[in-house]
């Protein structure tokens, strides 16, 4: 079990610990230039192809989808009463706690422990996520409904196109197929590596709170992902995808967005780089459990 779990989690640990010693050493690295190219052109070719080409039942992604987003809107709720309770803002706590890093740690994950499949499902979570993110997460930032930031985002028409496809059964020529994939290809080891840079330039602001939110997200997304996949029926790939998602850290975007919209920026990367921290512990022996 043990070379099992260091053959999941060692080349995630690695390339983010790559990507830590690359931008300690002092070595330039455009942030916003590797965002756009993961956001805009690499993510949505991998979630194209992996749901173009996938060989899972639709109606298994479907339920994943239908999962995922329960999950979110349950770690929604709760969340906000824990922070109403807590007498937290939830502008500034919200969606780090909803929203887990299901791109940079959650894909590779998934793939590295189910295989083809669980990447498939993963995928599937992401793209909920992401959608929640830009839609739900920016109302959330910014305190006002706006449908722009999800319209503008390409990952909406890739996911759209490629369910097209799977619901209409229509052949996708084998050259978009492989183009798609192996520009996709780079969005994973990219997402990791630039995890690693990011944690460089984060700081603890206000440990004690800032570390009891973290363990809320991980700990209330493990109780809500296992929740949910008792209460869908999940097993095998789906249940272990589900929970493991859930059970991700804060998600670096959350830092992003809040620094964009000032909602206490310094705090929420407290969050970032204390649940990336306390999960490099979490999760392999969550990992372990699902296995």
């Amino acid at each position: 079990m043990l070379s099992e779990l260091a053959a999941i989690v060692a080349p995630i640990y690695v390339t983010i610990g790559l990507g830590y010693g690359w931008r300690r050493s002092g070595r330039a690295w455009d942030r916003a230039l590797v965002t756009d190219l993961v956001m805009t052109i690499g993510a949505p070719c991998l979630v194209f192809s992996s749901l173009a080409a996938m060989d899972v039942d639709p109606r298994a992604m479907a339920e994943m989808a239908l999962a995922s987003l329960a999950a979110l809107v349950a770690l929604g709720v709760l969340a906000a009463l824990v922070l109403r309770v807590a007498g937290l803002p939830a502008t500034s706590f919200l969606a780090p706690i909803v929203f887990p890093n299901s791109g940079n740690m959650g894909l590779p994950v998934c793939l590295f422990a189910f295989g083809a499949e669980g990447l498939a499902l993963a995928v599937c979570f992401f793209a909920v996520a992401t959608f929640g993110q830009y839609s739900a997460g920016i109302w959330i930032w910014q305190g006002r409904i706006s449908g722009g930031e999800l319209l503008r985002t390409p990952l909406t028409w890739s996911v759209a196109l490629a369910v097209a496809i799977v619901v209409f059964e229509l052949p996708v020529p084998t050259w978009i197929l492989r183009t798609t994939e192996m520009i996709g290809g780079l969005t994973i080891p990219l997402m990791q590596f630039s995890l690693g840079v990011s944690l460089v330039g984060l700081e603890v602001a206000k440990l004690p709170r800032s570390l009891a939110l973290s363990l809320l997200r991980l700990g209330l997304g493990l109780a809500v992902g296992w929740a949910l996949a008792v209460a869908f029926g999940l097993t095998g790939a789906a249940r272990g995808v589900l929970i493991l998602d859930c059970s991700m850290p804060v998600a670096v975007l959350n830092y992003l967005l809040a620094e964009r919209y000032q909602r206490s920026p310094s705090e929420v990367a407290s969050l970032v780089l204390l649940s990336t921290l306390i999960s490099l512990v979490s999760l392999p022996l969550i990992l372990a459990w699902v296995l």
